[in-house]
C-alpha cells in the first residue's frame, strides 16, 4: 500500500477492527496528515475562515470582513447562505491541489473524498462547480465532480460555466460587477430546492457567489458551498 499524496510506502495495521471494516482504497502517511490544517475552532459564520489567524480588524462580529463587504452589498447580500471548508489552503495543501488540478493526478481526489461530510448532503441537490470547456479540454477532468464520484455522491449539473478567467486574478470592483461567470443549465432542477455548491477552494467568495446568484434566479431556495480548501 501506499499514500495516495505522496506515493510513499505505507506499512498496514493489522487489528480487529481493520479486519472486519472495509479498507480504505485511498490511504495517507502520517506526515501528510500531518500537514493537512483541519479548520477548527472559531471561524466566520458565512464562509468558514477560521479566526485564529485573523486580526481584530478584519472580523466584524461572527463574520470575517470580507463576507461582511459582501453582506453589506445589496446585490449579493443573502447570496450565499453558508460555506463549510475542511483545511486551511497552506503551502502544502497548495502544492498537492495543484498536483491534482494542473498535473492530472485524479486519485489524489480519493483522498480529500475521504473528508467529505456526507452530513451536508441531507436535503439539498448536489452541484459540482463547473468548468469552461477551455478548462476542461486542457485538465481533462473537472476536479469537483471528481471528488463527488469519489465519495460516492450522487450530483446534478446544474450550472454552466460562460468563461474561464480566474476571479482570484479580477480587482474587488470587478468581482463584484461580475454577474455573467454562469448560466442555469437546468432552469428546474434547482427550483425550490436547497442546493450544495461543490468546489475544492474557497479563495475571495466571488465565485461561489457567482454561481450562487445564478442558481437562486433558477429558484432555489438556499445555497450552500462545501470546498476542500479555505
Amino acid at each position: 500500500m501506499n499514500c495516495t499524496i505522496c506515493l510513499s510506502s505505507l506499512r498496514p495495521v493489522l487489528n480487529w477492527t481493520n479486519l472486519v471494516k472495509r479498507q480504505k482504497t485511498f490511504l495517507l502517511c502520517e506526515d501528510c496528515i500531518s500537514k493537512l490544517e483541519i479548520i477548527e475552532g472559531e471561524r466566520c459564520n458565512l464562509c468558514c475562515r477560521p479566526f485564529a489567524l485573523v486580526d481584530a480588524r478584519f472580523k466584524k462580529g461572527d463574520v470575517c470582513l470580507d463576507c461582511y463587504k459582501w453582506e453589506s452589498n445589496p446585490s449579493w447580500k443573502g447570496m450565499l447562505d453558508g460555506n463549510t471548508s475542511i483545511f486551511r489552503y497552506n503551502d502544502f495543501l497548495k502544492e498537492k491541489i495543484a498536483q491534482f488540478k494542473y498535473r492530472g493526478d485524479h486519485q489524489v481526489a480519493g483522498a480529500f473524498a475521504e473528508y467529505f461530510p456526507k452530513s451536508l448532503v441531507k436535503g439539498r441537490v448536489v452541484t459540482p462547480m463547473p468548468l469552461s470547456a477551455e478548462r476542461l479540454y486542457e485538465r481533462g477532468f473537472n476536479q469537483a465532480e471528481a471528488i463527488l464520484e469519489y465519495a460516492q455522491i450522487k450530483y446534478k449539473p446544474l450550472l454552466t460555466r460562460t468563461h474561464g478567467e480566474k476571479q482570484s486574478k479580477k480587482e474587488r470592483q470587478d468581482r463584484l460587477e461580475n454577474t455573467a461567470a454562469f448560466s442555469a443549465a437546468i432552469n428546474t432542477g434547482c427550483n425550490a430546492q436547497h442546493v450544495l455548491l461543490v468546489d475544492d477552494i474557497y479563495t475571495t467568495g466571488a465565485t461561489v457567489r457567482q454561481a450562487a446568484k445564478v442558481l437562486k434566479a433558477a429558484g432555489a431556495i438556499t445555497v450552500y458551498s462545501f470546498t476542500i480548501a479555505r
